[in-house]
């Protein structure tokens, strides 16, 4: 069936203009129309396994992010994290913060250590703690080692000071300086002095005995303005092998007590019977020996100076 065709014309001046006029074709249902042969069609996107095998990549990675997430988050909270340190390190205006013991692998660097102001600080180790100090060439000018049966100090020098920084104890290569007011040795033995000791006191516990031992040598005691022996309750005695001498280069030997006795004196000539009333003379040989003869109207000395060698 075809359609049918209207004609419209425009009005106007018939002499100068032509009527122009539009044709509208309308195609009614069973009109056909011829297509292009050998027309290509082409498809856009994946299909098939590739579009399998990216799902299932895209699903891998998902997974492999979900485990990731999961395995931070134990992390931080295993780990203790926050916003302030981790675990029981808190980072401070001031330094770092431990809190509870701590164990280091390796070697620890820092300008300052100390404890909380309510509790001591401990350092320990399975074998031994070292704390080295270097300059600035990095080279290790001070160590101490604490070891399981030595407590070793390698320095130029090693001081100990009190609370208000007075020096105790130093050592260096010339000396040893005690700085305290009283140095106490409470060793059953005493102390053992392998040379000279120099010393303004030397006193023992109160009702305890001072003795000054040479076991194989002579014990000498020298002193610029003299030396003084005092015992306030007890006696003094001086036991020798050989000689027991008291020298004196510019002054006299003074012996002031109730009672000086000398027991085992050599004894001269005794004089006739009654005539010393029990008085005797001390004489005094050239050497420094003494010996005692029977006290007369005048010295007896001479009457024994046979016993002089």
């Amino acid at each position: 069936m075809k359609g049918n065709a209207v004609a419209v014309c425009a009005p106007g001046l018939q002499e100068v203009q032509q009527m122009v006029c539009e044709q509208y074709t309308t195609t009614t249902e069973g009109t056909h129309i011829e297509r292009p042969e050998n027309q290509s069609v082409y498809k856009i996107g994946i299909y098939g396994w590739r579009k399998r095998c990216l799902y299932l990549f895209v699903l891998l990675l998902l997974i492999i992010l979900l485990v990731n997430f999961a395995l931070t988050i134990w992390i931080l909270k295993v780990m203790w994290f926050s916003p302030t340190g981790m675990g029981h390190l808190r980072v401070m205006k001031d330094g770092l913060r431990l809190e509870g013991e701590s164990e280091f692998l390796f070697s620890l660097y820092a300008k300052e250590i100390h404890s909380r102001v309510d509790s001591s600080l401990l350092l320990q180790s399975a074998k031994n703690v070292t704390v080295n100090a270097c300059n600035s060439g990095g080279n290790v000018t001070g160590r101490l080692t604490v070891g399981p049966k030595m407590v070793e100090v390698q320095s130029q020098q090693f001081q100990i000071n009190s609370e208000d920084g007075k020096p105790l104890f130093t050592v260096d290569e010339q000396e040893v300086v005690v700085g305290t007011d009283k140095l106490r040795v409470t060793g059953p033995e005493g102390a053992l002095f392998e040379h000279s000791v120099e010393t303004p006191l030397v006193s023992a516990d109160p009702f305890e005995d001072l003795r000054l031992e040479s076991p194989t040598r002579s014990l000498s005691m020298d002193a610029p303005k003299g030396v003084h022996i005092k015992a306030q309750a007890g006696k003094i005695e001086a036991l020798s092998q050989m000689d027991v001498v008291f020298h004196s280069s510019d002054g006299m030997l003074v012996l002031d007590a109730e009672t000086v006795c000398l027991p085992k004196l050599v004894q001269g000539t005794w004089g006739p019977a009654g005539s010393s009333q029990g008085l005797y003379e001390i004489c005094v040989c050239p050497d420094g020996k003494l010996y005692l003869t029977v006290a007369g109207t005048g010295s007896t000395c001479h009457e024994n100076s046979h016993i002089c060698p």
